[in-house]
């Protein structure tokens, strides 16, 4: 570069500086701009070699993030400081974060560490999607530090999507797909509705960008024409308005490309088709006394000159989303016989719904109860706390509950709580509380007694139904849809199953007594390499459930007794005993020998990606091909996050299944003499069958003989063996028949 070069350069980094200063959207004070100033001086000092790939100087890139944040997030000057600085010690080697803490304080090295440390994952070269799952997972637990490590991670992201001309296509599409994936929803749950709708924009440019540019030019070709309307629209309600003399504007919001591409996928319809390309926006003035009766007397002068539609209104000024957003929407029949939403909000919301975070607590009361925005943060805590959850399950589990829509419940003492859209009762308790969720038996929903599989709606009153008695089983993961309350199942679960392996060791000891072997480390290793198993603790849980019964053991110990024998097979077979280690491993281990798809566990065709050729026991999913059925992927296969991102109506849950610790449902038909008390005494012996679960049960009774039904869930043959022989022992009962 010229010496020319260089200058000019330099009067652009000290604009670009100077502009950040005027866009902020709080106020700054004389040590707000020399901490900014600090900031920036450091930023340069550590970036003075670095350029981007476009070229340019690499200053300009903290510049335009810090400015995001300013202008268009509204963060303070801790926050600009952040941003400025959000490189620094990962591409300096002369800062470290001790250098940043002296300099600017304990706030500023907490952000910059959190912003370190999730870059320094993403810069892996050619990282599997397993590590990108930890690397978000790293980055959603910065949320419990300060939410402002995500906030400035988000603006870092903007400005990169704004700027990836220069990258190579699988670079952008894959940076694309992950921002649709993680970041945009983030943004979404964070109120910032305006970057999450640049964000989706930007993504769609570089993964359909032939899409994107017709959309983008069919709404260059429609401007002028819906001006037109909306200035038409605007006159219309004008008049009324100025004769209440209420202070307003009145404003055309286009919705964005990534919306109108939505809409035109789910209604198959084209764009012209798609009738709300636009919004109406009137925002007033207001003292907060009388907002919300403000919101409603516009809402009544609007609907006065046009037809709304009784189903199209959201009132979230009573009801704000937990996002914090607050508004009355409405859609009404505008001129020309087309359907137009009206948008009505006042300036404070308005500001809320522009800046999100930081305008929500702009707005704040100081000592006012804890929000949902909070709550949310808050709650995360508990989905974080499980570190064992695989990073990939963990992700798509989070993803679940950031961009879905919410319902509004109730409590039986009338209390509003809000859930993600599909939660089912089993969500709604364990959201109330853990203990009620552990402890659920049942659920009444509006007075009625419902499945805990059944899916909420706005307006139910949910009433959790408890008992001492009750525990979660592996169906409640079928029916549960929320991160908090699949994780605690998940690790109730695990305890239950450490349980039943420990019962299981004194039940073996007991067995082994009276085959004459005593049950030390030496006959657990050759039980574990008997039965085929890795973990002693399988071992135990086999034994507890019953999978392993006594003549299995009568085979171990007639093999055991023939030593000569078992010598010349090992030395045949080569056959190496279980590692100790393996064996003294506190879990469960599963021989994945069966594939299952959807919450109804059913077998279908398949085939396997060849992609990532995923083998049994990996995390799967299906995804429904045009020509070629179900193809089974890996979920940290290459294809996963554009796959999920942009076809997640065609992918199905799937999982490999162990047979041996799959249930069954068994019929079984008995018959005999009726008698008082015979259905008590039946299903006593069931109730009291330890890992025996009844579905059904029918009896009738003709000329004092009686006949049954039942349907019950076993876990293998053996159960049912000693079920039937338990139930021919009752007096009056002549035949017991499996179906």
């Amino acid at each position: 570069m010229t010496e020319e070069d260089i200058e000019k350069e330099n009067a652009a980094i000290t604009k670009a500086y100077k502009e950040l200063l005027k866009v902020s959207y709080t106020t700054l004070t004389n040590d707000d701009k020399k901490l900014i100033r600090r900031a920036f001086e450091v930023a340069v000092d550590g970036h003075k070699d670095q350029r981007r790939k476009s070229g340019e100087a690499y200053i300009f890139h903290p510049i335009a993030v810090a400015k995001i944040v300013a202008q268009e997030i509204g963060l303070d000057a801790t926050s600009i400081a952040a941003a400025l600085l959000h490189d620094v010690v990962e591409d300096s080697p002369n800062y470290e974060i001790k250098d940043i803490e002296n300099l600017f304080g304990k706030t500023v090295a907490t952000i910059v560490d959190g912003l370190t440390k999730i870059s320094s994952l993403s810069k892996e070269k050619d990282m599997n999607v397993s590590l990108q799952a930890e690397n978000i997972r790293k980055m959603l637990l910065t949320l419990n530090d300060d939410v402002r490590v995500i906030i400035i991670k988000i603006a870092d992201r903007l400005h990169n999507m704004q700027t990836m001309d220069a990258m190579k296509l699988d670079k952008q599409e894959k940076i694309a797909s992950e921002t649709l994936y993680i970041y945009s929803p983030l943004a979404h749950r964070i109120g910032l509705y305006n970057i999450k709708t640049k964000l989706e924009d930007l993504a769609l440019k570089y993964t359909e960008p032939h899409v994107y540019n017709d959309i983008l030019n069919k709404i260059k070709e429609s401007k002028e024409e819906q001006d037109l309307y909306i200035s038409q629209f605007s006159e219309v309600i004008k008049n009324s308005l100025d004769k209440e003399n209420l202070k307003y504007t009145i404003k055309g919001r286009p919705k964005s490309i990534f919306s109108i591409r939505r809409k035109m996928l789910k209604q198959g319809v084209s764009f012209d088709e798609v009738y709300d390309k636009f919004a109406v926006r009137i925002i007033y003035e207001s003292v907060p006394a009388t907002e919300k009766f403000l919101a409603w007397k516009i809402y009544s002068i609007v609907t006065d000159h046009f037809r709304p539609n009784p189903i199209r209104l959201r009132d979230w000024i009573s009801s704000p989303k937990s996002t914090g957003y607050e508004a009355l929407h409405i859609t009404v029949m505008g001129p020309k016989g087309r359907w137009v939403e009206v948008q009505i909000r006042s300036e404070r919301m308005n500001e809320i719904a522009e800046k999100g975070y930081a305008a929500h607590y702009k707005y704040k009361e100081a000592g006012e109860k804890e929000d949902s925005l909070e709550d949310w943060i808050n709650r995360l805590q508990e989905a974080l706390e499980n570190p064992e959850t695989n990073a990939v399950d963990f992700v798509e589990q989070f993803k679940l509950n950031l961009y879905s829509k919410e319902i509004f419940v109730f409590t039986p003492a009338g209390e509003l709580k809000s859930l993600p859209k599909g939660a089912t009762p089993l969500d709604f308790a364990f959201h109330i509380h853990t203990e009620v969720g552990m402890k659920t038996r049942g659920a009444k929903v509006n007075g009625k007694l419902v499945t805990l599989s059944h899916i909420l709606q706005s307006g139910d009153q949910v009433d959790i139904l408890t008992s001492e008695a009750a525990k979660p089983n592996p169906n409640w993961l079928d029916y549960a849809t929320t991160a908090r309350a699949r994780s605690k199942i998940k690790n109730a679960l695990k305890e239950d199953k450490k349980r039943l392996g420990e019962e299981g060791k004194e039940i073996l000891r007991r067995k082994l007594k009276q085959l004459k072997i005593t049950l030390n480390e030496a006959s657990t290793n050759e039980l574990v390499t008997f039965f085929k198993l890795k973990t002693s603790l399988d071992l135990f849980y086999r034994v507890g459930i019953g999978t392993i019964d006594n003549n299995m053991l009568k085979d171990y110990a007639s093999s055991r007794s023939n030593a000569l024998m078992t010598y010349i097979k090992s030395k045949i077979t080569r056959k190496s005993n279980a590692k100790i280690e393996d064996l003294d491993k506190e879990e469960i281990t599963v021989n994945f020998d069966s594939l299952v798809f959807g919450k109804e566990e059913e077998k279908l065709d398949f085939k396997l990606a060849n992609c990532c050729n995923p083998i049994p026991g990996d995390e799967v999913f299906g995804f429904l091909t045009v020509s070629e059925g179900i193809k089974v992927h890996k979920k940290n296969c290459p294809n996963a996050l554009s796959l999920q991102s942009n076809y997640a109506y065609r992918i199905m849950p799937a999982k490999w299944i162990d047979s041996t610790q799959q249930e069954f449902l068994v019929q079984i038909i008995v018959s005999g003499i009726d008698q008082i008390g015979l259905v008590n005494d039946i299903t006593k012996i069931i109730s009291e069958n330890m890992h025996v679960n009844m579905k059904s049960l029918s009896f009738e009774s003709d000329g004092g003989l009686f006949s049954g039904k039942m349907n019950v869930v076993v876990k293998n043959n053996t159960l049912i063996k000693k079920l039937i022989e338990k139930l021919k022992k009752i007096n009056g009962i002549d035949k017991v028949i499996r179906v």
